[in-house]
């Protein structure tokens, strides 16, 4: 099967996960996914943005955050799905003329000419590229202006093989396989690994700067 087909084949499972998921996902997730306040008070400590891209911003739960945070930005989300999407819209009617939302598989930079970001951010997102991250993370580099921040917060792995099978299940790749391209492509700020539920899995927290 070709890179495209297979990509094709994965997006699609994906927009049927969420489809099923997108109306309990909120209240669902808050027990495991670690970190997404804690990536963004990091942020906060380098950079005040005032162009954001948020790659799988789901049902905007970060950017109602990030709105809340940089008060001057503009903010950009991306998602697979138009069921998170809607559901993000219902968050975020306030804030219309400073968000945009587009539906759209990340595979490619989205920055208007001579316009890029000054922060994207990744939040449990990439680890379900599969296959993809590879692109993502380097049509993230091509998105952000120099000097500009990547900022992620995802799965990193675990010892345990069958929670490793049973997170792929639910399309999650938990293998490190986003640190090692992280590093390169970016200068590391903050680069911590930190234990959930006593080290059943690990979790990662990046803020990286364009060079």
């Amino acid at each position: 099967m070709s890179a495209v087909a297979t990509n094709a084949t994965s997006q699609a499972a994906l927009q049927r996960y969420y489809k099923l998921h997108a109306g309990i996902y909120d209240s669902t997730r808050w027990s495991f996914l670690f970190g997404r306040n804690k990536v963004l008070d990091l942020a906060a400590a380098v950079t005040t943005p005032t162009r954001i891209l948020e790659i799988g911003c789901g049902t905007g739960r970060n950017i109602e955050a990030l709105c809340r945070r940089f008060p001057e930005a503009k903010i950009t989300g991306v998602d697979l799905s138009s069921q998170m999407l809607d559901q993000a819209w219902s968050k975020l009617k306030s804030s219309i003329g400073r968000v945009r939302l587009i539906q759209a598989a990340y595979d490619r930079p989205i920055h208007e000419p001579d316009n890029k970001f000054d922060m994207v951010l990744c939040s449990y997102s990439l680890s379900m590229f599969n296959p993809g991250w590879e692109q993502a993370i380097q049509a993230a580099s091509d998105d952000l202006a120099p000097g500009g921040h990547m900022v992620l917060v995802d799965f990193h792995d675990s010892h345990v093989p069958a929670f490793r099978r049973w997170m792929g299940v639910n399309h999650v790749r938990m293998e490190g396989q986003l640190q090692p391209m992280l590093r390169s492509q970016f200068v590391p700020v903050v680069d911590r690994l930190r234990k959930a539920y006593g080290g059943l899995w690990r979790y990662h927290l990046f803020v990286g700067q364009k060079e």
